[in-house]
């Protein structure tokens, strides 16, 4: 067999051993702030697509009917051409010596392993340091919901659920559909998972519109949710005071108490794994939403807890990546 170094200018084989890169580089740079300040991030221009799209498109003296078909050809359109540009990457990864490695640094900027854990531990450092205003400032750059409204308990559980559903659709999902259609995969799902989130809402501007990005979301997420809340029911066992057994019969009973048909399975495994309930009654600007708690335990979560939600989180990051290897070792077997 010929070294990977002698042959490094081509695409190494098998196509997986560029995600396991990917991963790894994402684990250890983050977001590489400092380069996007200079170049916009590839959801950046994706965002700004999308936005300048529904200006001209989902204006509100338009019929809803009206609004709702371009809202399907916007989405249709935008994954089309996400995996267009996929497909051409690709292409050029494996006729061009050294273009894999844009290839692994696309996939790694459309992952969000680091990026998860520093916004969440952001939360934890600014209730310990700072106190209860600074963890409310934290927490809701990465919540929707209104942060005045929350105590010290709420803060902390509202940071485990962005960490348990972003889990889903910021780490597994994008790592799925790339071992199922490679980077034409990972990009198309990082553009419908974009899509909801500016456009998916359930609000009069955005209702028809978006109504397509938002059911297209529920669908590209179906397999990989689950796939996540089974990843947190796994590494509960290496968690201090993890329950597993709890994480499986939680997120098997409770999941369905989320409004999102896919939100609910990590978000259940979660709370089963660290003892806690989640979710319940949320206060949004303009809007309160009564939910009903996801699990059976303490609603009075500690600082305590959210480290060992990141302890969580980690290792379910460590058994996706063992996941890949392992399909890459039974594709090439």
């Amino acid at each position: 067999m010929v070294p990977f170094f002698m042959h490094f200018g081509h695409a190494p084989d098998p196509l997986l051993l560029l995600l396991v890169m990917a991963m790894g580089l994402d684990a250890a740079l983050g977001e590489m702030n400092g380069l996007f300040r200079l170049i916009p991030h590839p959801v950046v221009v994706i965002g700004r697509i999308i936005a300048v799209l529904e200006r001209r498109l989902n204006q509100p003296e338009r019929p809803e009917s009206s609004r709702r078909l371009r809202g399907i050809l916007v989405a249709l359109g935008l994954t089309l051409a996400a995996l267009g540009i996929g497909y051409g990457v690709a292409f050029l990864a494996r006729a061009l010596p050294h273009f894999w490695l844009a290839e692994v640094f696309l996939a790694a900027t459309l992952l969000a392993q680091r990026s998860l854990f520093q916004h969440v531990r952001d939360v934890a450092d600014a209730l310990r340091n700072n106190g209860l205003e600074a963890g409310r400032y934290a927490v809701s750059r990465i919540v929707g919901r209104d942060p005045q409204s929350l105590d010290e308990h709420g803060v902390i559980r509202a940071a485990i659920e962005s960490l348990a559903e972003n889990f889903a659709d910021g780490v597994v999902a994008p790592v799925f559909w790339y071992v199922v259609l490679g980077l034409p995969g990972l990009l198309a799902y990082k553009t419908v998972n974009t899509l909801d989130s500016m456009i998916g809402h359930r609000n009069d501007r955005y209702r028809a519109f978006g109504m397509a990005s938002a059911r297209l979301d529920d669908l590209l997420n179906l397999i990989p949710a689950r796939l996540a809340g089974l990843m947190l029911v796994l590494a509960a066992p290496f968690v201090p005071r993890g329950r597993p057994f709890a994480a499986i019969r939680t997120m098997l009973s409770d999941s369905r108490h989320h409004r999102s048909p896919n939100s609910g399975w990590p978000e259940a495994a979660a709370a089963g794994a660290l003892d806690l309930a989640l979710g319940g009654p949320r206060k949004y600007p303009g809007l309160v939403v009564d939910e009903k708690w996801i699990g059976a335990g303490r609603a009075r979560a500690t600082p305590a807890d959210l480290r060992r939600a990141l302890h969580l989180y980690v290792v379910a990051c460590i058994l996706d990546l063992g996941a890949v290897a392992l399909v890459m070792l039974w594709s090439v077997a």
